[in-house]
């Protein structure tokens, strides 16, 4: 996709962090703007600046792990605009997991987990492709996924690195589907860095629905990525629109894999694809 200005862009998490700062550069290129977020307040605000600075846009408060709620987005969307051209499936959330093993993990942090990162995908692509196949414009999907099990796994956040895994395959079958039926649509799969990416993702686990809260969910300490960085230390931080901007550029040269250049998780993604080929056992990373 070459033109972007009059086209119609829908962002799901799209009032903070990456899904703000990709309405933000889809705004800025002249494109009408459908921001969806869980959180009427901020998307209500956010909304309004955009709308304050000239933009065509428009909020709806979504809960992507529904259908319905999607669905509902998706009208929104077609009603106002009439098409969508660009699908950013990115609403996305974080637990407090360090300290877990895999078979310690509430079950509940599970099922909100892959209810938002991968049933919230699943929901878009439905409520979505449909009509803008209809509609027979070029258009364009992307599915936030993370180098964090997207490309290869922490050991830290077993139920976050999995749900990311999946979406990383999930798009590589959409993207085939594509080709196989000829469509004017492409497919692409965001890893958001190469570093810590600086958004609020830490404090999601803070809001989550009664419906996937029990007495043992962990409730994370308020904290932001650069405190983050900060306690940690020798942590470098990507700014959120740095991550639009190769975005947006992976959209208009139609590449599937969007992310920024570093060496040290090429570095990673060599080792695992190593290890696969030579059939070897993995080892604890080291980060």
């Amino acid at each position: 996709m070459r033109e972007f200005a009059g086209k119609t862009a829908v962002v799901t998490g799209g009032a903070s962090g990456v899904g703000r700062a990709l309405c933000d550069l889809f705004a800025a290129q002249g494109m009408n703007v459908v921001v969806s977020d869980i959180n009427r307040a901020a998307l209500d605000s956010y909304v309004e600046e955009l709308c304050a600075r000239g933009c065509k846009a428009i909020g709806v408060v979504t809960d992507v792990t529904k259908q319905e709620s999607v669905n509902n987005l998706a009208e929104r969307a077609f009603a106002t605009f009439s098409n969508v051209h660009i699908l950013c499936n990115n609403a996305g959330i974080s637990l407090k997991e360090r300290e877990q093993r895999v078979w310690t993990e509430p079950d509940n942090d599970w099922q909100w987990v892959y209810a938002v990162h991968v049933t919230g995908v699943v929901n878009g692509l439905r409520a979505f492709i449909p009509r803008m196949i209809e509609n027979g414009e070029e258009g364009h999907v992307v599915n936030t996924s993370s180098g964090n099990g997207g490309l290869t796994s922490l050991n830290s956040s077993p139920v976050y690195a999995s749900s990311k895994a999946a979406v990383t395959s999930l798009t590589e079958v959409l993207h085939y589907h594509f080709l196989m039926d000829n469509l004017k649509l492409k497919a692409s799969v965001l890893f958001p860095g190469p570093h810590l990416v600086n958004t609020n993702l830490l404090n999601s686990a803070r809001e989550r629905p009664d419906e996937f809260t029990s007495a043992d969910s962990v409730i994370p300490d308020a904290v932001d990525m650069e405190q983050l960085a900060k306690v940690v230390g020798k942590i470098q931080l990507t700014k959120p629109a740095e991550v639009a901007a190769y975005t947006l550029e992976g959209i208009r040269n139609d590449k599937f894999w969007i992310m920024a250049d570093s060496e040290s998780q090429d570095a990673r993604v060599k080792e695992r694809c190593e290890s696969i080929l030579k059939r070897s056992n993995p080892t604890v990373p080291v980060f």
